[in-house]
């Protein structure tokens, strides 16, 4: 029998266990081997078949795949040495009858998402063999085109991994012919009835599983859903669908969008997709809290000063200015890619690692936010600037952008959550563009030691004896803990050192796209790393009423200049609460 993925180490060796092969009209659940969700350890899941009569009808998700954790295989040096089947039902008839499919629909698939991540990440995944036995990918968007232009399209993007090369043209050829188009618009019932045709054509008697991926402005989010809800949904699998942001401009435009979006589907059915959360050391804070003794219980209040969330950009709009400037960087940045991390990292212990479990343990921080005050927020629009001889446009420079525009390139802000474990702990989040460097960090900054004997050695500057734990999310990804200790020697001169796990010395293999394991999760219907409409509703009432203060008062940005720090008032904004930016240290370009 042969096991699709999921993310099995390759040649993995199976035995199968005899047992009586189910109906063969059954519907395959995908599942992982040696990444167990719902076991905190790493596992094997049961595969279990579901008979198709229990499908109630096109877009009818409630229908959920049975999927059990059983005892964990071996594991030596953190994977699986043997993946065995000893506690599996045997499926391998099911197997030699090919029984299911999946039809991924690239919708917007001549846009710039879908060539620059959407495809690759689906050949990374095929290359990892990752992806169902059947698949078939179909892109479908207004512009006319072919099968051999959209595969001569998705090809120039296409890359393999780095430690295996040896047969990546043969895999890139297998992948491309799969891949096929469909011109059509998008509020088309019609042209979505001749696309289920060709699906159809694809996936024969098999059960048909079907994911339309949404890489569209979402004026048209609505249009599409319809017609694929009426004219292109599976009879007999189920149907997902992903939708990218902007989930709305704000609480009433957001809860607008969801209602529409219920009209067709079922909120099983919605994967929102932000794909910060399928970085990998967002994916692994959850890990590092929670198995490992040391940092749980520092993990409140009692120990922890501060908490910053940085993202920083050293470029500009460059050309996108007309669609940022309706936007903005709260919108695009802070109001979905920060909140969710910092709701990842103060959240309490979920009951289990079950999608719902620690969803649900992410609203109640959503939820237990202090409303943001326009006096904890600084924003900035960056001006021209002249370095090294060149000459770097300011915001207002981009012809797309008005000349008057108010729309803020970076903000700052200072949050609280009201409940026990971080009542009075500010969480500091900032984001811009044209900065000084490009990164994406969370940095834990802890409190004084009490008494410290050791002061004296660093003068009136207790903060330079602050230990910090510092994660890099991008670029150059790395988990750093700032310490003190002694320099080698007769004296007593005291040092600051980084226990330091850099990820690119550690680990050989390279770190998927966040977009490879998001995509994955949709196909599996994992949903812990997507979005639920509560949390987008928690979201955005923390955020909608600033928004709604900054842009009626019409307040205007602090300019700071194109590669810069950013504004002078997010330090003052830092200073207020006794806090240093870490990112600005001289440590931070040490590290």
């Amino acid at each position: 029998m042969a096991l699709s993925c999921m993310r099995c180490p390759a040649g993995a060796a199976v035995r199968r266990a005899a047992a009586p092969p189910p109906s063969p009209t059954a519907a395959v659940s995908f599942a992982r081997c040696g990444f167990g969700r719902s076991a905190a350890g790493g596992g094997c899941w049961r595969i279990q078949a579901v008979a198709p009569q229990e499908v109630k009808a096109p877009m009818d998700a409630n229908v959920k795949n049975a999927v059990t954790p059983t005892t964990p295989p071996k594991v030596e040096n953190g994977s699986p040495s043997e993946i065995t089947l000893d506690e599996f039902e045997d499926l391998s008839a099911l197997s030699k009858n090919d029984d299911s499919t999946v039809s991924i629909t690239v919708v917007g698939a001549s846009g710039d998402l879908a060539k620059k991540k959407i495809f690759p990440a689906l050949f990374a995944l095929y290359y990892e063999d990752c992806l169902p036995k059947h698949f078939t990918i179909f892109g479908y968007a207004r512009s006319k085109m072919t099968d051999a232009e959209l595969r001569n399209m998705v090809s120039k993007t296409l890359t393999c991994r780095i430690d295996k090369r040896e047969n990546c043209s043969e895999k890139m050829d297998e992948f491309l012919k799969r891949c096929f188009y469909h011109s059509g618009q998008y509020d088309s019932e019609e042209h979505f009835i001749d696309l289920d045709k060709k699906l159809k054509q694809h996936e024969g008697s098999r059960v048909s599983n079907r994911l339309f991926y949404l890489s569209i402005p979402p004026n048209i989010f609505l249009d599409v859903v319809k017609c694929a809800s009426k004219s292109a949904s599976s009879v007999n699998g189920w149907t997902r669908v992903i939708v990218e942001k902007p989930f709305g401009r704000d609480s009433e435009s957001s809860a607008a969008l969801t209602r529409g979006l219920k009209q067709y589907l079922v909120e099983d059915q919605i994967f929102r997709i932000d794909h910060y959360l399928g970085k990998e050391l967002v994916e692994n804070l959850s890990v590092l809290r929670f198995s490992n003794l040391v940092f749980e219980p520092l993990w409140s209040r009692q120990y922890i000063r501060n908490v910053q969330l940085i993202f920083s950009e050293d470029f500009g709009t460059e050309g996108r200015g007309g669609y940022f400037d309706s936007y903005g960087i709260i919108r695009d940045i802070m109001q979905n890619h920060l909140l969710q991390i910092l709701a990842l990292f103060a959240m309490e212990t979920p009951i289990s690692l079950e999608a719902e479990d620690i969803r649900n343990e992410k609203v109640k921080v959503l939820r237990s936010m202090k409303p943001l005050q326009l006096e904890d927020v600084v924003i900035g629009q960056y001006k021209s600037h002249t370095k090294g001889g060149t000459t770097y446009p300011g915001y207002t420079d981009d012809k797309t952008v008005p000349k008057d525009s108010v729309t803020p390139t970076f903000a700052a802000a200072a949050l609280f959550i009201n409940n026990a474990r971080w009542d009075g702990v500010p969480f500091l989040m900032k984001a811009g563009k044209a900065l000084h460097t490009k990164r994406a960090e969370i940095r834990v900054q802890f409190r004084h030691v009490p008494g410290n004997l050791y002061k004296g050695s660093f003068g009136t500057d207790l903060d330079r004896a602050t230990n910090e734990l510092v994660i890099r999310v991008q670029p150059d990804e790395a988990i750093y803990l700032k310490i003190n200790n002694k320099i080698p020697g007769l004296g007593m001169r005291l040092d600051r050192s980084n226990l330091n796990l850099h990820y690119a010395a550690r680990y050989s293999k390279e770190i998927p796209d966040a977009y490879e394991r998001l995509l994955l999760d949709a196909i599996e219907g994992e949903r812990r790393l997507f979005i639920r409409s509560d949390e987008l509703d928690a979201a955005w009432s923390l955020f909608t009423p600033l928004l709604k203060e900054l842009e009626e008062k019409r307040i205007a940005p602090e300019l700071y200049p194109y590669g810069s720090r950013g504004p002078v008032g997010a330090h003052y904004l830092a200073a207020k609460y006794n806090v240093r930016w870490g990112d600005l240290s001289a440590e931070h370009y040490k590290a």
